[in-house]
């Protein structure tokens, strides 16, 4: 038998009982923990097979490529530093008389909501 044909025959049995190590463990786990601290019913090994499957779905796909996670974004690059800066300055800054109104306005706001009005002497000039 070829040499390769031998791992892969080795590598099936050991990835299934793996995994169903993996469920047991699951299964285990929340019929330990969960029934007493949430007061939910206990599940059978499918069941917990069922919810593992269910969130690799949904937060974990199918897609076998991990390498498109990584390092599509380098944020240590430069650049990337200076275009992020740019965008977040031009959005939220503004200018410095820009500033001091937008913390007028928020000032009045809060003062309005959450301050005594008999704190502070009402200006009828306005």
């Amino acid at each position: 038998m070829n040499k390769h044909k031998k791992k892969f025959w080795l590598a099936v049995p050991c990835v299934i009982i793996a995994i169903g190590l993996f469920v047991w463990f699951f299964q285990w786990l929340w019929n330990v923990l969960l029934p007493d601290i949430l007061g939910v019913k206990a599940i059978n090994y499918w069941q917990s097979f069922g919810l593992l499957l269910i969130s690799k779905i949904l937060f974990g796909g199918f897609s076998g490529d991990k390498r498109k996670f990584r390092g599509t974004h380098n944020f240590a690059d430069e650049g990337t530093r200076e275009m992020w800066k740019r965008n977040l300055e031009s959005r939220f800054c503004g200018t410095d008389e820009e500033r001091e109104k937008m913390k007028q306005l928020w000032k009045q706001k809060f003062e309005s909501k959450f301050c005594k009005s008999e704190s502070k002497p009402e200006d009828d000039s306005i």
